[in-house]
This record gives structure tokens, sequence and C-alpha cells, in this order.
């Protein structure tokens, strides 16, 4: 059976939507708790895809979180094979990191909803389904980092230029969300209270409305940017009645 490895760093950042397309293309998924699990037991190779999710510290923070050096190796090896790997958030500016990039402070928290700008790339690769005209998608980062040397740009917001990137032919790093769900927030409202209380630009209530508003289109949209991008990284597969799993087969998920 293929398989698909989560590295979570916070537990209630998973891969919501995303968890659903994997199952779709037959992936069984193991989630490991960074920090908590020993990153060094893991086979760079293993995973058929790798997925490095967000969290509240940064990718520099190895002092602290001494787990990160294991984890940017073990991204490492990923990324010198070419193997389809995917970050978001953290996982992004880890990436980002590995391929010798600068990440930093931004200069202000990018949190809540808002479109993504696609760049000619962008539209032309699997987050051509999250465009500003078809879905807002949720922003949580005060971290940014400089497009990594052989990158291509795929995305920006008004507040960020790197939203996104692709490198080599399997890795897509999205510093933005598209895999969270309605359901799925009401656990980050807990678990960032102290961030919302702090951001004066932004209350639960109005996240609470525009998650509201926006998060069952995102949820159908995402859909659609996972198939396409698992298409580009994986051999075809197909369902027991021998259909092609892909892009124009997308299930709708619950939000």
């Amino acid at each position: 059976m293929r398989t698909a490895l989560a590295i979570r760093h916070i537990a209630f950042e998973d891969l919501g939507t995303l968890a659903i397309a994997l199952e779709q293309y037959g992936l069984a998924i193991t989630y490991v708790d960074a920090g908590v699990h020993d990153l060094t037991q893991i086979d760079p190779l293993g995973p058929d895809v790798l997925i490095s999710l967000g969290g509240p510290i940064g990718a520099y923070d190895e002092h602290d979180y001494r787990f990160l050096i294991d984890e940017l190796r073990l991204i490492e090896k990923r990324l010198a094979a070419d193997r389809p790997t995917l970050g978001i958030c953290l996982g992004a500016q880890l990436i980002a990191r590995v391929l010798g990039a600068r990440v930093y402070p931004g200069p202000q928290l990018e949190l809540g909803w808002a479109p993504l700008v696609l760049s000619a790339a962008g539209r032309h690769s699997p987050l051509s389904a999250l465009a500003g005209d078809k879905t807002a998608v949720l922003h949580w980062h005060g971290d940014t980092f400089d497009l990594p040397h052989g990158a291509v740009h795929l995305a920006a917001t008004s507040m960020y230029t790197n939203q996104a990137f692709t490198w080599g032919q399997r890795t897509l790093a999205l510093q933005c969300h598209p895999e969270v769900t309605a359901q799925g927030l009401e656990r980050w409202w807990i678990g960032h209270v102290e961030t919302i209380r702090r951001h004066a630009g932004i209350s639960l209530a109005q996240l609470r409305w525009d998650t509201q508003q926006y998060a069952p289109r995102l949820a159908q949209q995402a859909m659609s940017c996972w198939h396409a991008w698992l298409d580009d990284v994986l051999a075809p597969l197909t369902r027991d009645d021998g259909r092609r799993i892909g892009a124009n087969a997308v299930a709708a998920p619950t939000v």
C-alpha cells in the first residue's frame, strides 16, 4: 500500500481536506508528532508522499526545538531524491530554508481570509483552483521567506510576495492554509487564542463569520488543487471500478 507521512508540529493543525484527497488516492496516512516522535527513525525515501504541516514556531528556532535539525535533514534528503514533498506554512518555510533561502520575521502578522494572486506559472499549476476569483484562503503567519534559487514562484498576497512555490518536479511549498475546514478551525480558535487576542485588526467573531462564508468554497477548490498536485507527482492510480483518480473526479469534503 502506498503511504503518506505527515509531520505535525501542533496537534490541531492537521491535514484537513488533504487527508480526504490522500485517502482517495489509496494512500495510508500516518502522523508523526514533532518533539514527541524521533524523526531520525523515519526513512526519508520511504513514504510516497511527505507533508510537513504548520505550527507556531520559527523554521530558525532549532536552538529551542532541536527536532528541527532532524526535520531539515529529512526534507533535504527528500528534495535531493525529488520525492513528492509538500510543506504548509512552517513546512513551506522549512523547505525554503533547506533550499538555502532566508526565513525571517515579516513586517506584520497575516491572519485571516484573503485571496491569492497567482503568477503566470501559478495559473498553470495545481494552484489555479485557488485563484482569487474562485476562493479565499486562510493565512496565519508572521514569518516569511525569500524565494529559493531555482524555485518557481506561484502566488502572492497584498501583504506578502512569497506565498507559494514549486521546486524540482515534486515539491510544493504553501505559506497559506488551503487544507483547513470550518469544523477543524474551531480547534484553532482555542489553541491560538492569545494570537487572536493580541491581533488588533481582527476578532474571533470576525474570524468565525469569515470562515462560515469562505470555508465551504475553499474545501471544494482545495480538493481540486490536491488532486491536480497528486496527479502531477504520483504515477497514475485507478479506483476499484477502473476509473482514473484525478482532478476531474473530486469528492466534496465534509466541512
